[in-house]
């Protein structure tokens, strides 16, 4: 299970002070870059070096309740299940322990030209929570 930690910032919310719903999708995929990182895999040199790019292929996602300007959230991402050609991660954000939003998203990963390929190894041997 992976943290990330954010604060709700004005330009996140709408006139009434609420976060945006897309919003929610640049939180989750900060988180998804954070925790990539962490487990060690530098995106920019996997692209330089092989052309690999990860992409989302499947988000379903469920708002709970509303976050508001300056609320401090918490992203925690765990992983569901892993495939050499998929990976699906629970993503929930929560504020204090409130869930304010879940999502199931299911990655992949693509070669220079677009085609699809198989995780990196550090992915495909992940197991799930």
């Amino acid at each position: 299970m992976h943290r990330f930690d954010l604060r709700v910032y004005y330009e996140d919310t709408d006139l009434a002070g609420i976060v945006y719903y897309a919003n929610y999708l640049k939180f989750i995929e900060r988180a998804r870059s954070e925790w990539v990182r962490d487990l060690g895999v530098d995106q920019a040199a996997m692209k330089a070096e092989t052309g690999q790019v990860f992409a989302v292929r499947r988000v379903v996602a469920d708002y709970l309740a509303p976050a508001r300007f300056d609320d401090r959230l918490t992203v925690v991402t765990r992983v569901l299940k892993v495939t050499p050609a998929r990976i699906i991660l629970g993503q929930d954000v929560t504020r204090e322990g409130e869930s304010l939003f879940t999502s199931e998203v299911t990655l992949v990963a693509l070669d220079g030209q677009g085609g699809a390929t198989r995780l990196p190894a550090v992915l495909r041997q992940l197991t799930p929570a």
